[in-house]
C-alpha cells in the first residue's frame, strides 16, 4: 500500500476514530482480575497514541511527498540492478544512437494532486545504461494533445526531489503542474514536458546523482537512461537545447551539477536551497570519497573548466543556505555560462515546501528566457511560429516591427527585473563559498 494515497490516508483515519472510540465503549465493560483490566485499558491507550501518531505522520508526509511506500520508509528497497564501471562519460562506451528506441507502458499515477491539472502519468523504466529500474512521472503541457502542436517538439525539465522525497514530491507538495497550466494557457511560460525520476535509489542513503562504480549509476540513469525513454515515447526537443533540470535541497545540488558536468544534454539548471560540496548532505555516498566529491562538485567542475560550458545556471536561497552555493558559481563562470543568483529574505519560509513552491512561477519564467522554444504568444494561444523560431530563449533578436517579438522581449526584462540579486555573501568565509556547505551549517534542516 502506498504511504501516499488515498487508501492509507483514509485508513489511519478510521483506525484513529476507532481508537478513540474503544475506550469510551469498553473502559469500564472490562471484566477480569485487576492486572487483566489495567493491562487491557493500557493496550487501549496505547492504540490510541499510535494511531493518532501514524494520522500525524501520514499528513506529513502527504504534504511533503517525503516516502512513498514501505521500502522507502524502513531503508529496504533498492533500486540498482548493476553497477558497472561506465567510465568519464557514463556511458561504458554505448554508442547510445545504435540502441534499440524504449517504449514504455504509463499508467495515472495516485497519491494527492497527481490526477490534477490534466494528472501525472508514471511509468517503471530499467536503465539499459544504468542499470537502474525505478519509477518516471511524466506531466503533458496542456497544448500536447491540441491539433495545431501535433507536429510541434516540446522543451524538457527534469524534477529532482530532496533526500529524503518522493519523486512526485514535485507534483503532490509543490503542486508544479497545477500552478503553470494556467500560465502555460495564458502563454506566460513555454509549455514544458516535466518529468521526475527516482532520485533516491538505495537504502539509507543519498547517491548524490553520481556514479560510484560497484554502487550507482545515478549520473547515468537521469542524464541517459531517463532522458533517452522522453525522447522515445513523447515529440520532445533534442538535447542539449531542449532540456533543463531543477531541483531543490538535494535535487538543487543535482540539478546543477548535471548541467555543469553534461552541457552536451542540459541547457539550464535551477537550484533552489542547494549546495555544491556533496558533503552538504550527510548521507551522500559521492560526499564520503575526496574524488568523488571533486568530480561532483559543480564550482570545482566549472572552476577547472578549460572551455566554459554554455549553460545558464539559476540559484536561490537564504544566507546560509543555497545563497553561498550560488554566489560561489557566479564568482567562477567565465562567458558563455551565465549564472542568476537570488538571495531569499529569512522571511520568505524555512528550508521545506513553503519556501520552493512560491518559487515555482518565476523559476519557469526564467527556465522560458532560456530554453522556451515554441512557446505559444499569449495573444493567439496556439504558437505563432511552428518552428520554434523567435521563441523565448531562443537566442534571437526579434526582427523590426515584430510585434510578438517586442512583447517576448518585454516579457523577458520584466522576468529578468523581478529576480533579485544578493548584495553580500553573507559573511560566509571563502571555504564556505567554495563549497557551498554554508548553505548546510543546520543539520537539522536537512531534508
Amino acid at each position: 500500500m502506498s504511504l501516499t494515497g488515498t487508501t492509507f490516508l483514509l485508513t489511519s483515519f478510521v483506525l484513529c476514530a476507532v481508537a478513540l472510540v474503544l475506550p469510551l465503549l469498553l473502559w469500564s465493560r472490562v471484566s477480569g482480575p485487576a492486572p487483566v483490566r489495567a493491562a487491557a485499558r493500557l493496550l487501549m491507550l496505547l492504540f490510541a497514541q499510535g494511531t493518532a501518531i501514524s494520522l500525524v505522520f501520514v499528513l506529513v508526509n502527504n504534504a511533503n511527498n517525503l516516502y512513498d511506500d514501505w521500502a522507502d520508509l524502513l531503508g529496504t528497497g533498492n533500486h540498482v540492478q548493476r553497477a558497472a564501471d561506465l567510465g568519464a562519460d557514463g556511458t561504458g562506451g554505448i554508442s547510445l544512437k545504435d540502441l534499440p528506441r524504449v517504449r514504455q507502458t504509463f499508467r495515472p499515477a495516485d497519491g494527492p494532486h497527481m490526477g490534477r491539472a490534466g494528472g501525472v502519468r508514471v511509468t517503471q523504466l530499467r536503465g539499459r545504461v544504468s542499470g537502474v529500474n525505478a519509477e518516471v512521472y511524466v506531466w503533458l503541457p496542456p497544448q500536447y494533445d491540441e491539433p495545431a502542436y501535433r507536429h510541434r517538439k516540446f522543451p524538457v525539465v527534469e524534477l529532482f526531489s530532496g533526500y529524503p522525497g518522493s519523486a512526485k514530491a514535485w507534483f503532490g507538495s509543490a503542486h508544479v503542474h497545477e500552478q503553470l497550466r494556467p500560465m502555460m494557457l495564458d502563454g506566460h511560460v513555454a509549455p514544458f514536458i516535466l518529468v521526475a525520476p527516482r532520485t533516491n535509489l538505495l537504502a539509507r542513503a543519498d547517491t548524490g546523482c553520481a556514479n560510484i562504480p560497484g554502487t550507482v549509476n545515478a549520473d547515468s540513469w537521469l542524464s541517459i537512461d531517463v532522458p533517452r525513454m522522453i525522447t522515445d515515447n513523447f515529440r520532445a526537443e533534442s538535447a542539449p537545447d531542449g532540456w533543463a533540470t531543477a531541483g531543490y535541497s538535494a535535487g538543487a545540488h543535482c540539478a546543477a551539477k548535471l548541467a555543469v558536468a553534461h552541457p552536451d544534454r542540459y541547457r539550464a539548471a535551477v537550484s533552489m536551497s542547494g549546495y555544491n560540496d556533496p558533503k552538504g548532505e550527510r548521507s551522500s555516498l559521492a560526499g564520503r570519497n575526496p574524488e568523488l566529491r571533486r568530480r561532483n562538485n559543480p564550482y570545482l567542475l566549472l572552476r577547472d573548466d578549460r572551455v566554459p560550458p554554455r549553460i545558464s545556471l539559476y540559484f536561490s536561497g537564504e544566507s546560509g543556505d543555497g545563497y553561498q552555493a550560488g554566489a560561489a558559481v557566479q564568482a567562477v563562470a567565465k562567458p558563455p555560462t551565465r549564472v542568476e543568483v537570488v538571495l531569499l529574505p529569512r522571511s520568505a519560509g524555512g528550508h521545506d515546501m513553503g519556501l520552493w513552491r512560491p518559487q515555482v512561477p518565476g523559476v519557469f519564467r526564467w527556465l522560458t528566457e532560456q530554453l522556451g522554444s515554441g512557446t505559444p504568444g499569449a495573444a493567439d494561444g496556439a504558437g505563432a511560429a511552428g518552428d520554434g523560431t523567435g521563441a523565448a530563449g531562443s537566442g534571437r533578436a526579434p526582427a523590426a516591427g515584430d510585434e510578438a517579438g517586442d512583447g517576448r522581449a518585454a516579457g523577458a526584462d520584466r522576468v529578468r527585473s523581478s529576480l533579485p540579486h544578493a548584495p553580500s555573501s553573507g559573511g560566509a568565509t571563502r571555504a564556505e563559498l567554495a563549497s557551498g556547505t554554508a548553505s548546510r551549517t543546520d543539520a537539522a534542516r536537512r531534508r
